[in-house]
């Protein structure tokens, strides 16, 4: 699985135009599956660069609780350096 994962970042990269990646990220993922990914970076931003709690992240949001959760979680289990990486790709 790990090499099928490494075409798609493959193919991913290759893009240089937004407009490409549109259309590539469209044929990958269903609208919903779009919707997610971009829920959970909105989540991970949030969690990493403001004080709001997961309650007032989800009604401002729209977002479940349980995704919330995760995406804590997740970010708890993190180095220190690791933090401040995701922090740094979420700016």
């Amino acid at each position: 699985m790990r090499a099928e994962w490494e075409l798609v970042l493959d193919k991913v990269m290759a893009q240089q135009e937004h407009s490409a990646l549109v259309v590539l990220f469209e044929l990958l993922l269903t609208e919903e599956e779009r919707s997610a990914v971009a829920g959970r970076l909105k989540v991970f931003q949030t969690l990493l660069h403001s004080d709001m709690s997961q309650r007032q992240i989800a009604q401002q949001y729209q977002i479940s609780i349980a995704t919330i959760t995760r995406c804590s979680n997740y970010l708890k289990h993190m180095t220190p350096a690791q933090r401040e990486q995701i922090k740094a790709l979420t700016l």
